[in-house]
């Protein structure tokens, strides 16, 4: 069954007019005194009629263009200006995950592998003109078997996956130009230097890390999902939500480690320079939480209300990738409904789906 829980009414110490505010919680949950809490969401925009499941998002920081993705059928690109409105948009044979944006192209994850095809990346210019393939995603099948899992009392469970789709997820550029690739099923990170530079025909698809950490027999059963980087660029945090968890990487040696765990539901990521917190969908839980340089939950944005008349969630319904615009978060809500008993999602009620935005703390 799905691990949501149902969203619950957040005392808030004050409000201006007729809208809540953001309060300091004292420790309700265990998260301790301080913890910073708004759930107060904002419908950026509307996505047409027909068109479901949005997943990817990044912007153009030059004019606050927003880019969105959609995970099912019809598979599309859309682009929003800074206002919410709709100025374009492109169709797809494949879902589409996860997005980003440099010197002004949107790069994107196709997987292609769920519908027979094969798994790629893709860049377009930012006018939605001119699409292009840039690498095909290797196979690697996935994780070695027999991966180990520590119990309290010392013995050990050992996992053997066996998922081996290529399914490309998020994406995250360093300084250098190199782009980072998570993928969900081969429990993996890939990287391909200078991407800019090179094709289809010349890009060279490198492995970062291959390992039991990043793949997952949870649910929802997606592995390794958003990327992001710290603001020396010395650690790769990398969600993995099956396990409800954020993970960092070395993305010198690859090394896989830890760094926050019982996130509801972990899927994409944003790093705060300003701030220096990382940002972390919490899909299962329907809000977006930050954690500070421990790994701890030090603030918690948005929440699920319920559906509109008109179909549409009020609030955040299964938030699934971030970006960050300004002192704004924008959040995809995918509101997809995974479990396969009828009438227990609230995810099924919808019929129109959104785009959120949020303020971020000071």
């Amino acid at each position: 069954m799905k691990k949501k829980l149902a969203a619950l009414a957040v005392p808030f110490l004050f409000s201006i007019g007729l809208s809540a505010g953001p309060v300091l919680a004292d420790d309700d949950h265990g998260h301790g005194k301080g913890l910073f809490i708004d759930r107060d969401v904002d419908t950026f925009a509307v996505l047409p009629e027909g068109v479901t499941n949005p997943e990817g998002i990044t912007a153009n920081p030059a004019n606050g263009d927003i880019y969105v993705s959609t995970f099912v059928a019809p598979f599309k690109l859309l682009r929003y200006n800074r206002h919410g409105r709709l100025v374009a948009q492109l169709d797809f044979a494949q879902p589409l995950l996860g997005l980003e944006f440099r010197n002004n192209k949107v790069y994107i994850t196709n997987v292609g592998n769920f519908v027979g095809a094969p798994s790629k990346i893709q860049r377009i210019n930012a006018d939605l003109t001119n699409l292009e393939d840039v690498a095909i995603m290797p196979s690697v099948g996935a994780p070695a078997p027999n991966f180990q899992v520590g119990n309290p009392d010392g013995t050990f469970d050992s996992i053997t996956f066996g998922d081996a789709a290529s399914v490309p997820n998020a994406l995250v550029f360093d300084s250098k130009g190199t782009l980072y690739i998570s993928d969900s099923f081969q429990g993996a990170v890939f990287k391909i230097a200078n991407v800019a530079a090179c094709n289809v025909s010349t890009c060279t698809v490198d492995t970062l890390s291959h390992d039991g950490q990043l793949a997952t027999v949870g649910f929802p059963p997606f592995g390794a999902n958003g990327l992001a980087f710290n603001t020396n660029e010395s650690v790769l945090f990398v969600a993995n939500t099956g396990d409800d968890r954020v993970l960092k990487i070395d993305p010198k040696t690859g090394a896989v480690s830890s760094f926050s765990e019982s996130l509801n539901g972990a899927d994409g990521l944003v790093f705060d320079m300003r701030s220096g917190l990382l940002w972390v969908c919490a899909n299962q839980a329907d809000e977006v939480v930050a954690l500070n340089a421990s790994g701890k939950v030090v603030a918690k944005l948005g929440e699920f209300r319920g559906i509109n008349r008109d179909g549409t969630p009020d609030g955040l319904l299964f938030p699934a990738s971030p970006v960050i615009v300004g002192n704004q978060i924008f959040v995809t809500n995918l509101a997809i409904a995974l479990t396969a008993a009828v009438g227990d999602e609230p995810e099924e009620d919808v019929k129109l789906w959104t785009i959120s935005k949020m303020r971020l703390p000071h």
